[in-house]
C-alpha cells in the first residue's frame, strides 16, 4: 500500500488491533512512540482493505490511551515528584516553580489532560505531568477517559471517511513542519508563562499554603 510504510502496514497484518492499542499506550505512558501515525495509519489500512473493521480500531487505540495515561500518571505520582524535588533545580525548577505547576494543574489540569491528546508533545507528557502534580486521580481518569475516546474517534473515524486526503495533508506538514508548530507552541506559552510567573505564584502560594 503507497499509504503506508511496509513496515507499518507489516506490523498491522500480524498483530492487528493489538498493534494499534500496544503503540498508543506506550506513547501515552510517555514513550515517544508514533502513536497517532499508528491510529491514522491503521485508519487508512482498513478503509483501502477492510482487513480490519474501523470501530474496533477506534476502541483499540481509545482503550490504548486510556491504559496507558492511566499508568503514566501512575508513574508521574510515583517517581515525577521526587526527582524533580531532587533535580529540578538543575532545570530552572525551584520550589516556588514547582508549586506553580501544581497550582496550574490544580485550576487547569483538566484541560491539559483532554486537549492534550491532539498535541504531540502533551500526549507523551501529559499523564506523567498530572500525576507528578498530585492531580487528584478521580478527576484525571475522567479527562484521560474523554480526552482519548474523543482523540481516537476524531482521527480514527476522521481518517477513515476522509482517506488519502488526510494522507496528503499528513505528507504536505511532514515532520518538519510539526517540529515548527511545536517549538513555536512551547516559546509562546513559555513567554506568558514568564510574563505572569510572579503573579501566578503569590496565587499558587494562597492555593497551596503548605
Amino acid at each position: 500500500m503507497p499509504a503506508l510504510s511496509d513496515q507499518l502496514t507489516l506490523l498491522l497484518m500480524t498483530y492487528g488491533y493489538w498493534c494499534v492499542a500496544g503503540i498508543v499506550a506506550l506513547e501515552c505512558v510517555g514513550i515517544p512512540l508514533p502513536g497517532e501515525t499508528m491510529l491514522v495509519g491503521a485508519a487508512l489500512y482498513a478503509a483501502a482493505t477492510h482487513n480490519l473493521d474501523i470501530a474496533l480500531v477506534v476502541v483499540a487505540a481509545a482503550g490504548g490511551a486510556v491504559v496507558g495515561g492511566n499508568l503514566g500518571f501512575w508513574i508521574g505520582r510515583q517517581v515525577g515528584y521526587p526527582l524533580i524535588l531532587r533535580y529540578g533545580r538543575a532545570i530552572g525548577l525551584n520550589p516556588g516553580r514547582i508549586k506553580l505547576g501544581q497550582y496550574l494543574f490544580l485550576r487547569h489540569g483538566g484541560k491539559v489532560v483532554f486537549f492534550g491528546r491532539f498535541v504531540a508533545l502533551l500526549r507523551i507528557l501529559a499523564a506523567f505531568l498530572a500525576g507528578t502534580n498530585r492531580m487528584a486521580f478521580p478527576r484525571f481518569f475522567l479527562y484521560n477517559l474523554g480526552g482519548g475516546v474523543a482523540w481516537a474517534a476524531v482521527f480514527g473515524f476522521g481518517t477513515y471517511l476522509l482517506g488519502d486526503q488526510v494522507r496528503q495533508l499528513f505528507g504536505c506538514v511532514g515532520v518538519g513542519g510539526l517540529v515548527v508548530a511545536l517549538v513555536i507552541g512551547l516559546v509562546v506559552a513559555t513567554l506568558v508563562l514568564r510574563r505572569h510567573e510572579a503573579r501566578l505564584q503569590i496565587l499558587a502560594e494562597q492555593a497551596l499554603p503548605d
